[in-house]
Parts: C-alpha cells; structure tokens; sequence
C-alpha cells in the first residue's frame, strides 16, 4: 500500500514539473525550406524545426515555432519576442555583434540560380548589368553589396525579396535574370520540380548555428548541449535523410 501510494506521488509530481515546463519561442523564416517553413497548413515544419522539437524534448523544455520576418528576426530576438533563432542562419561577425551563436551545426555555399535554359555564368551575372533577387537580411546580400565595393567591374542591380522563394519566382517569370541565395533552398526548389538550376557559387562557404540574445547563457548552453547529442543519435542521420539540405 505505501509503495503505491509513493508511487502515485512520484507520478503526481513529474505531472506537475511537466505541466510548469519552460517554453520558448523558436524565431523562424516562413519560407525556407528545407531548414524552416509554414506549410499549407500554416504548421511550421523542416530540418531546424524537427532538430529543435527532439532538442526541446530531449532537454527538457517546450518549443513553439513562431514566424518572423527575415530583416526583422535579429531585433526580434532583442526585444523578447523570440528567445532564440534556428532557422537557416549563417554565422557572421556583423551579427556575432548582436546576438551569440552556438556552435556550428551546418555547412552551406552560396550560389546564383537561374532558368534551366539560361546560359548565364557568375561572372555574366556579376558584371552584365543583370538584375539579381537576394532576400533582404541575408549574409549573401551583405557579402554581394560589400564584395561590390572592391569589384568595380561589377554592375548587378539587385532586387530585395522578404522570401528567397520570392526570388526564385521572378527568376521563373522573367523579372530577374537569376538569385542568389544559400545552396539548400536552390537545391530544395530544384528537387521539387521547378525548371531552376545552379550557375555557380559566390562568397565563403558558411556556418550555420542557431542565435540567441547576448547575456543568456542557459538558453544558449541547452541548444548547444542539444545539438550534442542530437548528432550522436540516429534521429541527425534521419533528419538530414528527410530534408536533404
């Protein structure tokens, strides 16, 4: 009789610790697949989605997966409305200024995509007065605008999107002649069908890591400690067989 009664307790008391989890808010793009998107059922779904719920899981907190747009995600973060990004972001010193990023969890190149019967190479897209869709925010739109600067022979008109998906959309009707963005939304649009395909890369190869608001050690220590033992488990060889990023 004790010993049920001590059991009853134990269960009472994990319902409890369950029930007063923590939940934090994820901040993520809406329209980048195969890391982060909303499908049609306005679910928030993809490879940094799935990696954060097991994550949540696994260390023991609530997630909930909110949307931002992408040029307003970092001020979000900074005014609490999020507490953490993992949602396709490239680690750079601009944003390292801003905000702290865990440890790398991801490789990525950039790369200009066009229509599958263009003949445009990188170097035609560059400096033959072309114009070039990138989504506001990006590091690649930081990279091109900077890298521009020293190339005088450069002379793309660049086109600003909210979305890459946007971007490629206009590669396809004709508004642009071709986008640049990170290989894993190309390569997602391109396996899905659209008549897309790469010209060639641009920039350094990235870092991708999830971001988190200066001075915030324990939410930053439990996604690294996460992104630990996710690698180490069969769901990481899973996830990157689903997406393919």
């Amino acid at each position: 009789m004790k010993t049920s009664v001590l059991l009853a307790g134990v269960a009472a008391l994990a319902m409890t610790v369950s029930a007063h989890a923590e939940t934090l808010i994820n901040g993520i793009d809406a329209a980048f697949p195969p890391f982060a998107f909303i499908d049609t059922d306005g679910k928030a779904k993809g490879f940094d989605v799935e990696a954060v719920d097991w994550i949540a899981k696994e260390m023991g907190f609530e997630v909930k997966h909110q949307a931002v747009a992408w040029e307003g995600i970092i001020p979000s973060l900074q005014a609490k409305k999020v507490d953490f990004i993992c949602s396709g972001m490239s680690i750079t010193p601009k944003r390292a200024e801003q905000v702290d990023f865990t440890d790398p969890y991801w490789k990525i190149v950039n790369v200009f995509v066009v229509k599958t019967d263009s003949s445009l190479t990188p170097e035609e897209i560059l400096t033959g007065n072309k114009r070039l869709g990138l989504q506001q925010g990006t590091a690649e739109e930081t990279w091109l605008n900077e890298a521009r600067k020293t190339h005088p022979k450069w002379n793309f008109e660049v086109r600003q999107y909210s979305a890459a998906q946007m971007a490629l959309g206009d590669v396809l009707n004709g508004r642009i002649q071709a986008a640049g963005m990170n290989e894993a939304p190309a390569n997602d649009a391109i396996k899905n069908g659209q008549p897309l395909k790469i010209a060639g890369t641009f920039g350094e190869k990235e870092d991708y890591g999830c971001a988190v608001r200066k001075g915030d050690p324990e939410i930053l220590k439990k996604l690294n400690e996460g992104y630990a033992r996710l690698m180490k488990s069969p769901k990481w060889e899973e996830l990157k067989a689903k997406y393919k990023p």
